[in-house]
């Protein structure tokens, strides 16, 4: 189980400083989810937070926030995708991927970032929820499975878009 949390201010009214230290206290009280390490990505509008509890890859390699390789897409995941390694399989048929770990996380990015998102999804099998931050396009995706096995938490506070995997994060 791991947590995450983030504020997306599309209209600039936050300063840097304040959305970096509201996302980063969201995530603080979610520690029980992952006690393993903790991540924040922030750019001028957005801050993404994420505690890790590792299991599939215990390397610090698997740490979230993640990046595409391209640096197009960010990710902060939650969950389990049963069959990344058919993924990985898939995706170095069409071109050989240097993997930087084992975790799930990596190859779920990996398969958005080269086949997009409504592509991928209809291909991983798992249970989920994610935060997942399109810089180029400066769009912010809120996905979970199908079924709704893992939580996510979002609304409006003010002009931002808050989320979470837990409520209490948001309150």
């Amino acid at each position: 189980m791991c947590g995450f949390a983030g504020i997306f201010d599309p209209n600039n009214t936050l300063d840097l400083n304040r959305l970096k230290n509201y996302s980063y206290e969201m995530c603080s009280v979610l520690i029980h989810r992952g006690p393993d390490s903790e991540g924040l990505f922030h750019s001028d509008n957005i801050a993404i937070a994420h505690r890790r509890l590792s299991i599939q890859d215990l390397s610090i390699a698997g740490n979230q926030p993640m990046h595409s390789k391209s640096g197009r897409y960010l990710i902060a995941f939650n969950g389990e995708i049963y069959n990344h390694k058919d993924l990985r399989i898939e995706l170095n048929k069409e071109q050989k991927i240097i993997w930087e770990s084992d975790s799930d996380t990596e190859s779920l990015i990996e398969s958005i970032s080269r086949w997009g998102l409504e592509n991928t999804l209809k291909k991983i099998k798992g249970m989920f929820a994610f935060a997942l931050w399109d810089k180029k396009e400066c769009s912010l995706y809120l996905v979970r499975d199908r079924f709704g096995e893992k939580p996510l938490y979002y609304g409006w506070v003010d002009n931002t878009i808050v989320f979470a995997s837990e409520l209490k994060a948001i309150c």
